[in-house]
């Protein structure tokens, strides 16, 4: 049904993705040969493959029930991170990944493309850091484009490792944090010792790491709400690519990490768009092939 699959970005928003994938997945027995994803999407895919749902979202429970704040400003006293994200994440991946790590190299597995940003050269990386932060913000509040041009206007160039290529989880779990380095809520990563940021910072749809001229149906799962309507078909040669975003905004913040609560009403709301998904998808495949004849 979909020879490929793309799993934006989103932080916490992403727990949308998991409940529209546990719904949508077995029922139309979705086997994709590539998929691509960033930030916290490309964990959720790896987390789809490697476990389940909802024992994450207890395993998250557990690890968030004493964290009571996003920002521990007290610890700039100590000379210690204000922000507990970055520890808390890094954690999580090695536990949630570290069991089942090795079916992700299955034969069967799909191949998982992560996405990092390389920033411009003709920047420092603070500048860097500033400048991406800014244009991050204007294409996601301002200009609201589904697959933003200004990060790359400005220099930032996209990299997308294959999870398989990972040699051991930590190596894994250190990919995705480089995939969601997005300052101050993680440092500044660095990858072969070059610094990177989100791989939002150039696309957080990332369709340009998708086989473009591959035939067949990509499925697009995105997590924010553009000016569109909730499921859509663009054609791409001789792909379909059938977007589809949540029905309404995502109960959750991104990065916040008090409210562990919240990841099942994302997961629910998932679940349920993930139903009429299922009612509405043979016409919007039909009417997108007829548009594209």
């Amino acid at each position: 049904m979909f020879d490929q699959v793309v799993f934006a970005g989103g932080g916490n928003r992403c727990w949308w993705q998991a409940g529209f994938w546990d719904v949508v997945q077995p029922a139309l027995h979705i086997r994709p040969r590539v998929i691509t994803g960033i930030s916290a999407g490309a964990a959720t895919a790896c987390m789809l493959y490697t476990s389940n749902s909802e024992w994450v979202m207890r395993y998250y429970e557990e690890a968030l029930r004493h964290n009571t704040r996003n920002a521990y400003w007290g610890n700039l006293l100590r000379g210690e991170s204000v922000f507990p994200h970055y520890r808390i994440y890094r954690q999580a991946l090695l536990d949630i990944y570290g069991e089942k790590f090795a079916t992700l190299a299955a034969a069967d597995a799909p191949e998982i493309r992560i996405g990092v940003s390389h920033l411009p050269r003709w920047l420092g990386a603070r500048s860097a850091v500033a400048a991406g932060l800014i244009a991050y913000n204007i294409e996601k509040y301002v200009r609201k484009t589904l697959h933003p041009t200004l990060g790359q206007t400005l220099g930032f160039h996209p990299e997308f490792v294959r999870a398989q290529d990972c040699t051991s989880v930590e190596d894994l779990a250190d990919l995705i944090l480089q995939s969601s380095s997005t300052p101050p809520f993680t440092p500044v990563l660095r990858r072969n010792g070059r610094p990177v940021l989100d791989g939002g910072m150039v696309d957080n749809v990332p369709v340009g790491a998708l086989d473009a001229e591959a035939p067949g149906n990509v499925l697009v799962m995105v997590t924010r709400i553009y000016p569109r309507p909730q499921m859509f078909v663009v054609p791409h040669g001789a792909q379909q690519r059938l977007y589809v975003q949540p029905s309404r905004k995502v109960p959750i913040s991104s990065w916040d990490y008090t409210s562990p609560s919240q990841m099942a009403h994302a997961y629910n709301l998932g679940r349920v768009d993930g139903e009429t998904f299922l009612e509405r998808m043979p016409a919007l495949l039909e009417t997108g092939a007829h548009e594209a004849r």
